[in-house]
């Protein structure tokens, strides 16, 4: 057997035709490198086969070290990059850093510390392909990115594969749905997982003009008028948003906008003329997740909802609470004297059910009557 296949391979990245054959002669011992003169080279290479790291030059034709980062994770999100520059600046090596290098290496190499910091990589990436294949093995997701470059290359892969499910809302009374919730799925992450890799990696408003985009597309075919769309406070900060033209404007006399609680209302300057603009557009709001987060009567004060959603926190077990029935009782009475409507949130038993029609609320969401499904599920009754 040869005795290079126990040795942890090592690409290494190098355009300069004196530097390339030294450093792999640096490095037969111990390791198995194989050396490229070019990004494009080294791209085709890590795409065929499996690398324990990469040591590059920050600067190659063509193609910079982080650009050649951000490409090689699209095959491998954890594989170690050592960046080497003879121009070492400040700037660079927090660019560097930031997009998910291990270490940052000023030319001339101390070999010596190259053999350390390479044997420190090769052992962080053999951990994390572990831990990724134990958690692939348990059915968890494992896109494991924590680096820049590979955050966005989760994040496009996510948003490529983008697509809505929906939840219906049901008036109990009547015994028909009123409207769909529109629901955020990936093939990639799951819904909470991708929302913190869209936030890492600063495309969090790229994710939900997306997500608009795809709500407006499904929605043209819904069966009924009302579609809820989720909306991060800090969405309306997006010029997006209050465009005629943008797709899910058109649907803006049939879309209600549930302002989440992600982040406070406090950090939106000029709140009241920009919810002035999405109304004059058509768009009802709601209060999304009363009883958790900063909702209260200070969202109901600034928001003046035309709809608020009851938190699931509240309506669980809302059949056993004295408290949480008189604290909904509040809710649908400040909501009858505010001419707002209410919907429960997260209905799942009948005994829910029934104590919430008792308190006096006709509208319902939740498992007990449908999951979310990719094309609007009729409820269970």
């Amino acid at each position: 057997m040869n005795a290079t296949l126990n040795r942890p391979r090592i690409l290494v990245v190098e355009d300069d035709e004196i530097l390339r054959p030294a450093l792999v002669r640096a490095l037969s011992s111990g390791y198995d490198p194989v050396a490229v003169p070019s990004a494009e080279a080294a791209v085709a290479e890590v795409r065929s086969d499996s690398f324990d790291a990469v040591l590059c030059d920050v600067k190659l034709c063509g193609m910079d070290g982080l650009e050649l980062l951000r490409r090689v994770r699209e095959s491998d999100l954890d594989l170690p990059f050592l960046l080497m520059t003879g121009e070492p600046t400040v700037e660079t090596a927090m660019r560097a850093v930031e997009h998910g290098a291990a270490r940052y290496l000023r030319k001339p190499l101390d070999l010596q510390e190259l053999r350390k910091v390479l044997s420190a990589a090769v052992s962080m990436h053999r951990l994390a392909k572990a831990r990724r294949k134990s958690q692939e093995e348990i059915g968890q997701p494992a896109h494991g990115a924590a680096d820049r470059a590979g955050l966005e290359t989760v994040v496009d892969a996510a948003i490529s594969s983008l697509r809505v499910a929906w939840q219906p809302i049901v008036s109990w009374p009547r015994r028909r749905v009123v409207g769909y919730e529109a629901l955020m799925r990936s093939t990639m992450l799951r819904p909470e997982a991708l929302l913190d890799a869209a936030e890492r990696s600063g495309r969090a408003m790229e994710l939900a003009r997306a997500l608009r985009d795809a709500v407006a597309r499904a929605g043209g075919v819904s069966p009924v008028s009302d579609l809820y769309v989720n909306v991060n406070p800090q969405e309306l900060l997006d010029d997006s948003l209050y465009d005629p033209a943008a797709p899910l404007s058109a649907l803006a006399h049939r879309v209600v906008l549930e302002v989440n609680e992600r982040a406070s209302l406090d950090d939106v300057p000029g709140l009241g003329p920009r919810l002035t603009r999405l109304r004059k557009l058509g768009y009802r709001i709601a209060l999304d997740d009363l009883g958790s987060g900063y909702a209260g009567l200070k969202s109901f004060a600034l928001l003046e909802p035309e709809v608020v959603k009851i938190d699931i926190a509240l309506v669980r077990d809302v059949h056993r609470s004295a408290t949480r029935r008189c604290l909904i009782a509040s809710i649908l009475s400040a909501c009858r004297d505010l001419h707002c409507i209410p919907i429960a949130e997260g209905v799942e038993l009948p005994a829910e059910r029934d104590a919430l029609a008792d308190l006096g609320c006709d509208l319902f969401q939740g498992f007990l009557f449908a999951r979310p499904g990719f094309a609007f599920p009729e409820p269970q009754w």
